[in-house]
């Protein structure tokens, strides 16, 4: 009896008898693919922290730390193409197991004089591994009744994660810089190990040799739509998520270690806003996910084009603003990333479809380093976030098309 065996035998796996979740399965693969996603983070939220020392204690500047986060964001936007389609025919736990131990190691050479841009790169590639596999992992083991409530629940991995790897790395860094980048590996590596043990995919062997990849993945309009206004949302999160601290160390005149903890209230009140999503879509919209993502996209955009007045109202209300704008930000992208994507395509494909969405709206994450150097360089910070705004109106109005489907 392998390892893997004797787990599943331990945990008492009773799916095959009745389908029923009376079983340790549903919340051992809820708890472990929510704790998995949150621990990428680690190694990929704390080269924000990282920025302001790598410019002062290391040289960069602005347009060099753009250049290794296009490279990191490129190899992301691929990566989740090649990812998705490795987990739908190997599954997802040695696909997602191998990214986050190949992420830890890449993000440990940080600061450590091997090329930056190289490690970087990599390290996009294989963190490009966690979303398509934990998210065919949830559509395998979670039910299908209330997938609103469930995912919403679930998809708050993506603003813990930031939040607890900001304030990590934001720690370590208070102790020695380079501390951001060698702890945070080792926790993504002890939680990969984890992960490996205590995990499983569901359709296994026959299924992914004889189905799988047999599935065409089918870019029917809803999915188009979700791809679209991704593309969008991931431009604005990622503008926050890496700029953020060094907004506010050059125009607010915070301290690096000050700017990394403030810049953590964005994942703060995106929790609450992945929840409202996923409540008022499942219960006040009736299972419409399109609808509640639109709205909050528009009121993103509403966010954005007031942050420059609000963040200049002191500490409180910089903070406020983070904080709403990470509500309206992280809801509409859990919803439509998550339940949304999984509704859009038969089981056998979503891992290619979350790769698919993640790949087109990385490329606005690819895209998103250059367009804010470029417009806070040669117009100012205001005029960034009144183009993000914008980027938001884009987004909405890509969900509208489809305001109608559930």
């Amino acid at each position: 009896m392998t390892t893997a065996e004797r787990i599943d035998w331990i945990f008492i796996d009773l799916t095959h008898l009745d389908g029923t979740l009376g079983n340790f399965v549903f919340p051992r693969i809820f708890g472990l693919t929510w704790l998995m996603y949150c621990a990428f983070y680690l190694c990929r939220k704390n080269f924000s922290v990282l920025m302001p020392f790598l410019k002062t204690e290391q040289g960069y500047t602005s347009d060099s730390l753009a250049t290794v986060l296009f490279l990191y964001s490129a190899g992301y936007s691929i990566g989740q193409f090649l990812m998705g389609f490795l987990a739908d025919r190997f599954g997802a736990r040695i696909v997602v197991t191998l990214g986050a131990i190949g992420s830890a190691i890449a993000s440990a050479a940080t600061g450590s004089g091997f090329p930056l841009a190289i490690s970087q790169g990599a390290n996009g590639v294989l963190q490009a591994a966690g979303w398509p596999g934990v998210l065919k992992m949830s559509r395998e083991w979670f039910p299908d009744a209330n997938r609103g409530v469930i995912m919403a629940w679930w998809g708050t991995h993506l603003v813990a994660g930031g939040f607890i790897a900001t304030n990590v790395a934001a720690a370590a860094a208070s102790g020695g810089w380079m501390r951001a980048a060698w702890i945070p590996s080792l926790g993504l590596t002890a939680v990969a190990i984890v992960f490996a043990i205590f995990s499983k995919d569901r359709d296994t062997g026959q299924f992914r040799a004889s189905g799988a990849v047999r599935i065409p993945l089918v870019l029917n309009p809803k999915l188009v739509a979700i791809a679209t206004m991704y593309f969008f949302v991931k431009m604005t999160r990622y503008s926050f998520l890496f700029w953020l601290p060094l907004y506010m160390t050059e125009r607010l005149g915070y301290s690096p270690i000050d700017a990394g903890y403030a810049s953590s209230i964005y994942e703060v009140l995106g929790f609450a806003g992945v929840l409202l999503a996923g409540y008022v879509s499942e219960h006040a919209t009736r299972g419409h996910r399109f609808p509640v993502g639109a709205v909050m996209m528009f009121g993103l955009a509403v966010l954005c084009a007031l942050y420059p007045w609000m963040s200049r109202l002191g500490l409180m209300g910089n903070l406020t603003a983070i904080a709403l704008i990470g509500a309206f930000t992280f809801g509409p992208d859990t919803l439509m990333a998550g339940s949304g994507t999984q509704e859009a395509v038969p089981v056998e494909a979503v891992a290619r479809a979350g790769g698919f969405v993640n790949g087109v709206g990385s490329v606005g994450q690819v895209l998103s380093p250059f367009f804010v150097s470029f417009i806070s360089s040669h117009f100012g910070w205001d005029a960034l976030f009144f183009t993000l705004s914008g980027a938001s109106v884009m987004g909405g109005l890509a969900l509208s098309s489809q305001w109608r489907k559930r």
